[in-house]
């Protein structure tokens, strides 16, 4: 009997390319983006008044900063965390180690859970939607017109737009777990004992091992 994880093994994703190919060009694509993000942290941080993260109340109409410069470090702590595991997948993937992949597999399952509570959020309490767009600035295009939709309009076209984040992101995790399955495959078929004795007679673990060897 086939196994679920057997019956969506595949050595194959998008674009026709091996999952390797695919584990390390996600790697470098979201090393990328935590550069950018973590490039613009700490410009911010070097240069505040310039960046303009520090809005006040008055200018958000609420009673909150948005940011201020512990939060800020925790985001670059963070957005530096994950260039180090996206690393570490890309590594990993190339150099086929399959223990490296794991914590950019396991980031990838968290996430996935993350969005999924978001989902579950909106349809439980679907006025959230409209208290956030009620905390966006005034300059926010559109921003009129969407407190004047309907509230199941609205929840129906979030619970769009995550579903389809949702299924993007399950088949990028399937594509690391192909990789990394393969990988660890790789590593285990490859570790094979040869022995023989003095008088080069086969012994039972090359016979195991390589079956073209047995003596008729």
């Amino acid at each position: 009997m086939i196994s679920p994880w057997d019956r969506w093994y595949t050595t194959s994703c998008c674009l026709c390319c091996h999952v390797r190919t695919g584990t390390i060009v996600l790697g470098i694509w979201y090393m990328l983006i935590n550069a950018v993000v973590l490039l613009i942290l700490l410009s911010a941080l070097n240069d505040p008044v310039q960046y303009h993260y520090h809005l006040t109340s008055t200018e958000l109409g609420t009673d909150l900063d948005v940011m201020d410069d512990a939060n800020m470090c925790i985001a670059a702590a963070i957005s530096l965390l994950m260039i180090l595991i996206c690393g570490m997948a890309t590594y990993g993937a190339y150099k086929q180690h399959a223990a490296w992949i794991i914590p950019f597999f396991c980031y990838q399952i968290f996430d996935f859970a993350l969005n999924t509570l978001v989902a579950i959020s909106v349809v439980v309490y679907p006025n959230t939607i409209r208290d956030y767009l009620q905390q966006l600035p005034a300059t926010f295009p559109y921003k009129e017109d969407l407190m004047s939709t309907n509230t199941v309009c609205l929840v129906f076209a979030v619970l769009l737009f995550i579903s389809c984040i949702l299924a993007f992101k399950a088949y990028l995790i399937a594509c690391v777990w192909n990789c990394y399955r393969y990988v660890g495959s790789r590593g285990t078929t490859e570790v094979f004992v040869y022995v023989t004795t003095n008088d080069t007679t086969p012994s039972f673990v090359s016979l195991f091992c390589y079956p073209s060897l047995r003596v008729p």
